[in-house]
């Protein structure tokens, strides 16, 4: 059994009702990931697993065996920082940083769900695609918090790195 985690196979832990997150940062020492509720609320502790977005506190590490988890630190590529972590730093999406890594998981993973036809509960036309208005970002981005309030900034990367992918 294994782990795939930013590309490099990793041992599960050993005690099987450790949390995906705990494993994360405490066996794995990849401590981007955050532990904020600890509950599934704030979504400080969301990661990618095949390409979808988690909440990692309430995820078993043994139950992705074999499963490509991604966190924030194996985003960037070639040593350049993913788009959407540099849309981030241009639009001013943090103040201190801490929901961060969740946020730019999770903005990933929603615009994954948008491309699949994904719809939201403020999707106006099911029968067509899905835009990424402000509206639609606010309501998909809803289940992680920003206790700063750095959220137009959050949108603004958000709607640079996507909305402007998605037009070209």
């Amino acid at each position: 059994m294994s782990l795939i985690v930013n590309g490099t196979s990793v041992a599960p832990p050993d005690d099987p009702r450790v949390s995906l997150l705990d494993h994360l940062r405490e066996g794995l020492h990849l401590t981007g990931t955050k532990k904020g509720c600890n509950q599934g609320a704030c979504g400080a502790c969301t990661v990618l697993v095949d390409g979808e977005r988690i909440l990692s506190c309430l995820a078993l590490a043994v139950q992705y065996d074999g499963r490509h988890i991604t966190t924030v630190e194996g985003l960037a590529q070639d040593d350049a920082l993913h788009p959407l972590q540099a849309a981030f730093i241009e639009h001013d999406g943090f103040q201190c940083g801490y929901c961060t890594p969740g946020q730019i998981c999770s903005a990933i993973g929603m615009a994954a769900e948008v491309e699949r036809g994904v719809p939201s509960h403020v999707t106006a036309d099911l029968r067509a695609d899905a835009a990424l208005t402000r509206e639609e970002i606010q309501e998909r981005m809803s289940g992680n918090l920003c206790r700063c309030g750095a959220h137009n900034g959050i949108v603004a990367a958000i709607q640079a790195t996507f909305v402007v992918e998605a037009q070209a």
